[in-house]
C-alpha cells in the first residue's frame, strides 16, 4: 500500500508539474500575441497616416497645378517706359484675378496697334486717344479705349540752352511728326510764344506744320516721334525739341530739365492721357475689366508719383 500510494503521490506530482507548465505556455503566446497586435496596429496609424500626409501633398500639387493651367494669358504690347514698367506693377494682382501677363514691349508707335488688330496680343497701352482716332482713320482700323490711366505731360528740352528766352532766331525746333503728337507739339509751341496758331484752332480739329501763321523765323521740323531725343542730341547748339513724355523718359531726360512743359491745369491732361486700347469685341470683356482695374489702383497711383518725379501723372 505504501508503494501505490508513493507512485501515486510521484504520478501526481508529475501531472501537476505537466498542468503547472501547460498553463505557464498559453500566458507567454498572449503576451507575445499582444505586443505583435500592438506592434502591427501602430504601424497601420503610421502607414494611414504617412498615406493621408501624401494624398494631402498630391492634392496641393494637383490643386496646385490646376490653378496655373487654368490661369489665361493676357498678352499687351507696350512701349518699355513708363508703360511696361507700370504693367509689371501688377503681375500679381492679374495672377490673383487668373490671369497671366505677358508684356510686349515696341519701340515705335505704329507696331503696337498693328500687332493688336491683327490678333496677336490682346491690348496695348503706349498711346493716347486722339492718337489712336488718328491712327485708326488712316489704317481702317477700328480698335477702342478701354479706360485711361496716365497722362504724360509733353516737354521742350534743349540742346546746350537753357532758357527759352535764349533761344536764337533761325534755330531749329525739333517736333513729333503724327497727327496728333504733331498738333500738341504745335500747341506747346504756341502757349510759349515761339509761334502764332490760327484763333479758331483747337487740338480736336488738329494742325500741322502748314497752319503756323508766324513761326518768328524758327525752323521747324517734324520727324518720327521716336527719334526726336536721338535728334536732339545730334542737333547744332541752340536747338531744341518737343518730346513725348515716354521718350524723354527713355532719353534720361526729366521733367525737371525741361524748358517748358503743357499745363497741366488745361484739357491737355484728359485729352492726352494714356490708354489701354482693345478691339471693339474685348472692351468688355471679363479680361479687359480685370485688366482696368488692376491698373487703376492706389498702389499703381503711388508707384506713378514716387518713380517719375511728375513725368506720369494718373488720372484715375
Amino acid at each position: 500500500m505504501r508503494k501505490f500510494r508513493t507512485v501515486s503521490a510521484f504520478v501526481l506530482a508529475g501531472s501537476l508539474a505537466l498542468l503547472s507548465g501547460c498553463s505557464t505556455q498559453p500566458k507567454e503566446a498572449e503576451t507575445k500575441t499582444t505586443e505583435t497586435k500592438t506592434e502591427a496596429e501602430e504601424r497601420t496609424t503610421e502607414a494611414k497616416a504617412g498615406a493621408e500626409t501624401t494624398t494631402a501633398e498630391t492634392q496641393q500639387t494637383s490643386e496646385e497645378m490646376t490653378e496655373a493651367k487654368e490661369k489665361e494669358v493676357l498678352r499687351i504690347g507696350a512701349s518699355s517706359t513708363p508703360h511696361a514698367e507700370i504693367l509689371e506693377q501688377i503681375r500679381d494682382a492679374m495672377a490673383k484675378k487668373g490671369y497671366e501677363l505677358d508684356i510686349i514691349t515696341f519701340d515705335d508707335y505704329i507696331l503696337p496697334n498693328t500687332a493688336l488688330n491683327d490678333g496677336e496680343i490682346d491690348a496695348n497701352y503706349f498711346q493716347h486717344e486722339p492718337y489712336l482716332l488718328s491712327f485708326n482713320e488712316s489704317n481702317d482700323m477700328d480698335l477702342v479705349s478701354a479706360g485711361a490711366i496716365h497722362y504724360e505731360p509733353f516737354g521742350i528740352y534743349g540742346n546746350d540752352i537753357t532758357d527759352l528766352a535764349d533761344l536764337e532766331k533761325g534755330a531749329t525746333i525739333i517736333i513729333p511728326a503724327d497727327d496728333s503728337n504733331e498738333t500738341r507739339a504745335l500747341f506747346l509751341l504756341a502757349q510759349e510764344g515761339l509761334i502764332t496758331l490760327p484763333e479758331d484752332a483747337s487740338p480736336a480739329a488738329g494742325v500741322t506744320t502748314l497752319d503756323i501763321e508766324e513761326d518768328n523765323g524758327y525752323r521747324i521740323t517734324a520727324v518720327q516721334a521716336d527719334t526726336v531725343s536721338a535728334q536732339l542730341k545730334n542737333s547744332d547748339s541752340g536747338s531744341i525739341a518737343v518730346i513725348n513724355g515716354n521718350y524723354a523718359l527713355a532719353a534720361g531726360l526729366k521733367v525737371a530739365d525741361a524748358l517748358a512743359i503743357e499745363d497741366a491745369s488745361g484739357s491737355a491732361a484728359l485729352t492726352y492721357a494714356n490708354i489701354v486700347a482693345v478691339r471693339p469685341e474685348d472692351k468688355d470683356s471679363e479680361k479687359t475689366k480685370a485688366l482696368i482695374e488692376a491698373l487703376q489702383t492706389e498702389d499703381v497711383k503711388k508707384y506713378m508719383e514716387e518713380a517719375y518725379s511728375g513725368a506720369v501723372l494718373p488720372v484715375f
